[in-house]
């Protein structure tokens, strides 16, 4: 029993819980406003002092509200999170005490240290900690009250959107001398976040290096999910939510079981770091001593290059992104290695970790095999249905691709290269349409029969739950196999010896129209609102920005304030998802406890 269920009701408790967390959340978002004034301006000794109160203040309260929740939940806190809670509450603390307890009155081991507490980066890293979890568990109480996890996934995205256009806009995000109209710092946040990679500026020229880095967390944010990010904060640090809570995030992250609920957001987080880090050094050792830049140029570089590949961003700090002069020949490990990145992020974080568990479980069943001498129990099907469906996929698209590419490019776009870099380049082009939208040739020089392999690919997109985009190839194998069905008389859609549930086939189809839709009627009214721009062109650029891959024919910096209101709102509902935003805007109808008769429509 909690210590305040002896006093207070648990009407008062649910009470005074609302206010002290809208008041933590309220907290929180004032010290992050105040982290982006602090970031981008450069303020005067009296403003620093009013920006640090704010810090001070939300460091108190926070130390303060920590602690009455120590005291009165302590038994479940013991249950549920015991070890994160007491290092967090150590962390804290000690960032008070030299205000606790001043220097001069420490013992002398003690004070070495009061440099390291007192500091400003160490302040402010605790307290923007505990911002975030705050934050976190703000989004979890709204799931909490039942709200449509849809909509409170286009939410979260349009919040960060929102705070990545403002950061963005300050002066210390561009270069000194440049400025950034808000429409620009819009398109470019909505493009970051939502991993589409497509600009209405030069990224190299117009922004920093700490500009560069705001795009990078944006990337970062966008193709983890922001609902990741706070599921996690608030299932870590706060012990696991309520049961309903479970449920709905279980349903938005895709995990299988609700034990497993844990586990898959610390392996999404996990994988991404890991990977990440591989591709980073991976692409340093591609490049290291042969661009003229400093070593510490070619680390920031290599970073920023793999969390856009696999996130599938397509952002590059080079001039003419990667058809840069000095990387386009003689550098067919980077191009691999930007390759490989875009793959792994858009088969998806749900397959990679079967893949891993399928490969672990192999190498523990060839061990005791071969080497102990024993016969385990050999268990099959370790790859799940859709594992099977994306990586069959993907295999089909990029050698088909590859192929399609190099037969017209070969002594095109291509002509003047020699045959490795023809290889790779033919390779690279098949797979950043799905949907990386990097770029090694300029696409104005591809020929018309490539640039529409190029759509198509597009189109299509990569794995569910990954970071990439289009319809994904989930779903144009569920239609397929749907149109074999009926072509063959079958009464069942069937894919790997197993038959498709109905909802699925529902819903593959009614995303294949939502998305022809959407594109056509994105496409005829920037038709309407671009007269002088060229009809292919706008169409190719309709589809990248649906899709999410960010390639172009170069009419984007072109493009009227309005045409770059209607491409954000492209690049938003094909990251978020066509359907997820559908049924945010409308209210899901109660199901019948009945069948109406059913009628046949003649199609053919």
């Amino acid at each position: 029993m909690r210590v305040l269920d002896r006093y207070i009701t648990t009407k008062w408790q649910n009470r005074i819980g609302l206010i002290v967390q809208t008041i933590c959340f309220v907290a929180s978002m004032l010290f992050f406003g105040c982290a982006i004034i602090d970031y981008g301006f450069t303020l005067t000794t009296e403003e620093m002092t009013h920006i640090w109160s704010v810090y001070r203040f939300t460091q108190i309260l926070f130390a303060v509200i920590f602690t009455l929740r120590l005291i009165t939940n302590w038994q479940h806190i013991w249950r549920q999170s015991f070890v994160s809670t007491i290092v967090l509450g150590v962390l804290l603390y000690l960032s008070l005490l030299p205000d606790i307890l001043p220097a001069a009155d420490a013992p002398r081991w003690l004070a070495r240290y009061y440099h390291a507490f007192d500091g400003k980066f160490y302040t402010f890293a605790i307290v923007a900690l505990f911002a975030l979890m705050e934050i976190s568990k703000g989004f979890v109480g709204i799931i909490r009250r039942k709200t449509n996890p849809a909509l409170l996934l286009a939410s979260a995205f349009l919040v960060i959107i929102f705070f990545g256009t403002i950061v963005l806009m300050v002066p210390r995000s561009t270069v000194e001398g440049v400025s950034i109209s808000m429409i620009d710092a819009l398109f470019v946040s909505t493009s970051a976040v939502c991993v589409t990679g497509l600009t209405t500026v030069d990224i190299a020229s117009t922004f920093s290096t700490e500009g560069l880095i705001v795009i990078a967390l944006l990337i970062q944010v966008g193709g983890l999910g922001v609902m990741t990010i706070t599921s996690f904060f608030a299932l870590f640090f706060m012990g696991g939510t309520g049961l309903y809570d479970q449920f709905a995030l279980r349903d938005m992250l895709g995990s299988d079981t609700l034990s497993s609920l844990m586990s898959t957001l610390l392996y999404i987080l996990g994988f991404t770091i890991g990977i990440e880090a591989i591709g980073a050094l991976a692409i340093w050792l591609s490049i290291h001593g042969t661009m003229g830049i400093s070593a510490s140029n070619e680390l920031l570089f290599s970073i920023f290059h793999s969390i856009s590949a696999f996130c599938n961003a397509g952002f590059s700090t080079l001039n003419n992104n990667l058809g840069n002069a000095m990387i386009i020949q003689n550098h067919g490990g980077f191009y691999l290695s930007i390759s490989a990145l875009i793959i792994l992020g858009g088969i998806g974080f749900p397959i990679l970790v079967n893949l891993k568990n399928a490969l672990f479980y192999s190498v523990k069943y060839g061990y005791s095999t071969l080497i102990r001498r024993q016969k385990p129990t050999k268990y099959t099907h370790l790859a799940q249905l859709n594992t099977k469906i994306a990586v069959t996929m993907t295999l089909i698209l990029l050698i088909g691709g590859t192929i399609a590419i190099a037969a017209t490019e070969w002594n095109g776009a291509f002509a003047g290269m020699k045959f490795s870099d023809k290889l790779v380049h033919s390779i690279f082009n098949a797979v950043s349409p799905r949907t990386a939208g990097f770029n090694s040739v300029s696409l104005t020089n591809f020929s018309l029969l490539a640039l529409i392999i190029y759509i198509i690919l597009m189109w299509i997109g990569g794995a569910s739950q990954s970071t990439a985009g289009g319809i994904k190839v989930n779903t144009l194998s569920v239609a397929a196999a749907s149109f074999l069905a009926v072509v063959r008389g079958d009464r069942s859609v069937t894919m790997f010896n197993r038959e498709i549930s109905n909802s699925s086939v529902l819903r593959a189809y009614a995303t294949i129209f939502g998305s022809v839709m959407a594109i056509l009627g994105c496409f005829v009214a920037l038709v309407l609102l671009e007269p002088g721009l060229d009809v292919f062109d706008l169409f190719f650029e309709t589809v990248s920005a649906l899709s999410t891959v960010g390639s172009s024919l170069g009419v984007t910096p072109h493009l009227c304030t309005a045409s770059k209101l209607l491409v954000s709102v492209m690049m938003f509902v094909g990251r978020v998802g066509l359907i997820t935003v559908a049924m945010s805007i409308f209210a899901r109808r109660e199901r019948p406890h009945y069948r109406l008769p059913a009628g046949d429509v003649i199609i053919n």
